[in-house]
């Protein structure tokens, strides 16, 4: 049995939004976690879309880190 690294990185990065999403939607004090568990999300998934030449996938979740650090910013500073 051959195990597919994408596949891999495909369901870290799915099983990471998941969990960041209702982590957010929680709304309690460390409802902040939810950016770095979406920022994994966004690192698995850029990757992924490099390594598939999807440049929309690159580009979303690039946007979607960039978020994700203002999201973290201002939560640990503002």
């Amino acid at each position: 049995m051959r195990i597919d690294k994408l596949a891999i990185i495909k369901w870290v990065g799915a099983g990471f939004g998941i969990v960041g999403a209702v982590l957010v939607a929680m709304n309690i004090p460390n409802s902040g976690y939810g950016f770095v568990l979406f920022s994994v999300s966004a690192i698995c998934w850029t990757y992924i879309g490099w390594k598939l030449k999807e440049l929309s996938l690159v580009m979303l979740n690039l946007t979607f880190l960039s978020i994700d650090i203002l999201g973290m910013y201002r939560w640990l500073i503002v």
